[in-house]
């Protein structure tokens, strides 16, 4: 036990909800000394950070960092690094929690340099572009704009977006996403991008669309659905009504015949935890329903009930689904 009383549990517990607190693409820019501060409180403390780091490694959800201060090795590295930890002290912890800081924060660093509309978790924000056409972006999500020169280009970078396009017919509006490209004169239409596809739902006009590596170029009419693999570019087309389309605007979040896992990624952007699910089985299982974003505790229990699966509340920060 700390001199303030404190239990190893109860500092590791904090050392995860700082983990989790550093890795949120929505933390506040103050957070890092606040975080440096309760670092440098007692050896403790800084245990309990690396043991965080090797928890959240072996859940496997990050590389590891500066693993050769905690892993399992050859006996002289270990004896090395461990003389090494006590001689550096506290310059070692801060080197550590830099290192991490900044492989947890640079990728949304980059996305805020690139974008130029973005929202944070469970934000949803329309704006009017300079054409008049109107977007709404969904949870977490970003986009870039070009209209220089008379262009209308808009790039999706993450997450998901609802297309309102004023027609005009001398400039085609273009979206591309994910190796996706849309052309349309005016329209409207969601496109929404995950690390695994893109997909485009088409709920008024007619729009033009293009794979990167496919030969040629197929229209959409209103009620079509393309979904786009990343890895192959393989096209899967669907129909659904057009009042279901981007059910994100009303709160709600529609699927059919998805993985639990796909489910998950769309509900991390409305949770201010990070969702964990360390069983593939319960990952891989497939779903159809309707889910509420504005209770995504909710959802994702209602996600994972019919297979037997749980939400672990671990802390504020982190919800783990399992099979027990």
């Amino acid at each position: 036990m700390t001199r303030n009383g404190e239990t190893d549990e109860e500092i590791l517990e904090e050392a995860m909800d700082w983990f989790l607190r550093l890795r949120a693409s929505s933390r506040a820019a103050d957070g890092d000394g606040g975080f440096a501060v309760w670092l440098n409180r007692s050896p403790a403390h800084r245990d309990a950070w690396l043991k965080a780091c090797r928890t959240w490694e072996l859940m496997g959800e990050t590389t590891p960092i500066h693993e050769d201060l905690w892993r399992p090795g050859r006996q002289a590295k270990t004896l090395a690094a461990r003389r090494r930890r006590r001689a550096f002290g506290v310059g070692a912890a801060m080197a550590l929690a830099a290192c991490l800081v900044l492989a947890l924060a640079g990728p949304s660093l980059l996305l805020r340099y690139q974008a130029d509309f973005k929202t944070a978790t469970a934000e949803l924000r329309t704006v009017t572009l300079e054409d008049g056409s109107t977007v709404e972006l969904g949870a977490a999500s970003a986009i870039d704009t070009d209209f220089a020169g008379g262009s209308r280009h808009v790039t999706l970078l993450a997450g998901e977006a609802f297309f309102d396009v004023t027609h005009d017919p001398a400039r085609p509006f273009v979206v591309t996403a994910g190796g996706v490209k849309v052309t349309v004169l005016g329209t409207a239409f969601d496109v929404h991008m995950t690390p695994e596809d893109t997909t485009v739902e088409l709920a008024r006009g007619v729009v033009g669309l293009t794979v990167t590596g496919a030969p040629h170029t197929f229209e959409l009419s209103p009620g079509d659905t393309v979904t786009v693999r990343r890895d192959d570019g393989r096209i899967s087309r669907g129909r659904l009504a057009p009042e279901d389309m981007a059910a994100w605007r009303n709160g709600r979040l529609f699927v059919n015949d998805v993985t639990i896992a796909s489910v998950v990624e769309a509900l991390q952007r409305y949770h201010p935890a990070w969702i964990s699910i360390p069983s593939g089985d319960l990952a891989g299982r497939r779903v159809t329903g309707l889910y509420d974003l504005s209770n995504p505790d909710r959802a994702l229990e209602a996600l994972v009930q019919p297979y037997g699966g749980k939400v672990h509340r671990i802390s504020p920060y982190l919800r783990v689904l399992a099979l027990f």
